[in-house]
């Protein structure tokens, strides 16, 4: 079905794809972005692809810059060769705070070098994580206030057992763990000026906002119904094996405002898992920013790290959590979710979560509390924030499994020598801070992400409602366009779906599998993912044995 075709058949909602490209050579067009910056390059060693991969000897060092290879030995404080073999160290992927569960409850578990005394605070956390909140006025005066305007009712219904979402699987399932969000082209200088100075971080539409909400409390309509259509594609390897991949298309129905407009630029994204945040907002601003690749240097992995504006402070820092890098910390992070997702206010979001064409909206009761000193009323307190604040910064990373199996040490070393650590920078060493992050300080992790943006190719770019590509200077999330998305953590991606079996990878939830993530590796990835193509059964099993051993 073309976009023609698709367009007639969904009038006058959202319509976005993400179809292979159908003009391309039959072989295979892939797009790309996000998860897993894996691809399979072959052997340097003279090993055909079927052959066992000899994980004792030298990494091919050709499959980065020197530069970029004397980057990641500085931030892991060891050669490269230590990383791409079996290493005790590695099985705490993170560090001492790590566990050694793997079950439906991996992710849900607190730092293990989480003291007796702390561990109250997780808990409270953890109930206001996972409990919903209900409409005001009600008895449950701690935790009314939802809506008006809303996507879901508590932060567990969309990490579910703090993992990973999924897209809806057909056109009557509800988006719980998925959200769309939103952003207009800049037309004024002034708008223009602002986003290249990171001092808004979209333009919003005026009637729907930057996020759209498909829930709303009784007398306020929602915003639209989010539904999927899904489209499966056959890939050919080298060799003759298939794979079949699914693209999607996102509809919106039932807009509850007026139509949209063709220009706006939507983006699907699935919740990401919950764990280790607390390890990665302890990464300093400087190792992120050093990784950070000129995209004039004739390298095919660049990438930039996302400025943005603090919510709570005013001031500009580097962006380090979401799909698109564009929040800096977890206190700001939670806050935004509290308030995007569940119409909550707090002290750095203390509006409602209306737009002021939205009546019904604004004039619906909320749950707010008078706090005094001339502040506004909120309903998400600062002790309630400082809870689940202190939760997310305590999941814990489950350790790895099979780590110095045969198999797992192949596609490990299959990982350096396609350049993978071009993108997931494997380890880092963290510094002893004077912050109260006490489980956190001086560990040794191996999240193997670079925090950065990265242009991941037109496949898995982001859309207009009309199903175009946007220009790549127009900005969604501050710096960040269309194209460009944060390299995921992998550490404990092996795991997600015995967490939950409906997770799914990728932003929008496209890819079933690992192996379907690294198939849809394109723009920076091209190459490598080319050469993923190139692998025959052993290849693909080695390659796969190591991302499910994270």
């Amino acid at each position: 079905m073309n976009t023609k075709d698709v367009l007639k058949a969904k009038q006058p909602a959202l319509f976005y794809s993400s179809f292979i490209n159908k003009s391309a050579p039959a072989k295979l067009t892939l797009g790309v972005v996000f998860t897993l910056f894996l691809s399979a390059c072959q052997p340097t060693d003279g090993v055909s692809d079927g052959a066992a991969v000899n994980t004792e000897g030298a990494v091919d060092h050709q499959a980065l810059a020197p530069e970029r290879r004397q980057t990641i030995e500085a931030l892991a404080g060891v050669p490269l060769q230590q990383l791409v073999s079996f290493d005790p160290q590695e099985i705490k992927q993170g560090g001492d705070t790590g566990i050694s569960i793997s079950s439906a409850e991996s992710y849900s578990k607190p730092s293990s070098n989480l003291t007796a005394l702390r561990k109250g605070s997780f808990f409270i956390g953890n109930a206001f994580f996972r409990q919903p909140w209900v409409i005001a006025p009600a008895s449950t005066d701690s935790r009314d206030g939802l809506g008006a305007l809303f996507n879901v009712a508590a932060c567990q219904s969309c990490h579910v057992k703090d993992g990973r979402g999924h897209a809806p699987m057909s056109m009557d399932d509800d988006a719980d763990s998925l959200l769309i969000r939103l952003a207009m082209p800049a037309t004024t200088d002034e708008q223009r000026q602002q986003l290249q100075n990171s001092l808004i971080e979209k333009v919003a539409h005026p009637m729907y906002g930057g996020q759209l909400q498909d829930r709303g409390i009784q007398g306020v309509p929602a915003e639209a119904r989010i539904a999927v259509q899904w489209t499966d594609k056959t890939v050919t390897f080298t060799d003759g094996h298939v794979e079949t991949l699914r693209a999607p298309t996102f509809n919106l129905t039932k807009p509850g405002y007026g139509p949209f407009d063709d220009e706006l630029m939507v983006s699907p994204r699935v919740a990401l898992p919950m764990i280790g945040l607390g390890l990665l907002e302890q990464i300093p601003d400087e190792d992120i920013k050093k990784q950070a690749i000129d995209k004039n240097n004739n390298s095919d992995i660049s990438g930039k790290f996302n400025w943005v504006m603090d919510p709570q402070t005013g001031e500009h820092a580097l962006g380090r959590f979401g799909w698109k890098a564009g929040q800096t910390k977890l206190l700001t992070q939670n806050q935004s979710a509290f308030n995007e997702d569940m119409g909550l206010t707090s002290n750095i979001r203390p509006h409602e979560s209306c737009m002021p064409t939205q009546t019904a909206c604004v004039k619906a009761t909320t749950g707010a509390d008078e706090q005094g000193d001339g502040r506004p009323p909120i309903e998400v307190n600062d002790e309630v924030a400082k809870f689940v604040e202190f939760y997310t910064r305590n999941l814990a990373v489950p350790h790895r499994r099979n780590a110095d199996d045969k198999l797992v040490l192949a596609g490990k070393k299959r990982f350096y020598d396609m350049g993978c650590q071009s993108c997931h920078t494997p380890r880092y060493q963290l510094p002893k801070t004077d912050d109260d992050h006490l489980e956190q300080h001086g560990q040794v992790i191996y999240p193997y992400t670079d925090l950065l943006l990265h242009d991941m190719g037109d496949d898995l770019a982001d859309r207009t409602i009309a199903g175009k590509l946007p220009p790549k200077d127009a900005q969604v999330e501050f710096l960040a366009n269309s194209y460009e998305w944060r390299t995921p953590a992998l550490w404990g991606i092996g795991l997600a779906q015995t967490v939950d079996p409906q997770a799914t990878f990728l932003h929008d939830g496209r890819a079933r599998t690992l192996m379907e993530a690294v198939l849809w590796h394109g723009g920076e990835a091209q190459k490598q993912q080319k050469k993923v193509l190139n692998l025959d059964k052993q290849g693909r099993a080695e390659l796969n044995a190591f991302l499910k051993s994270l």
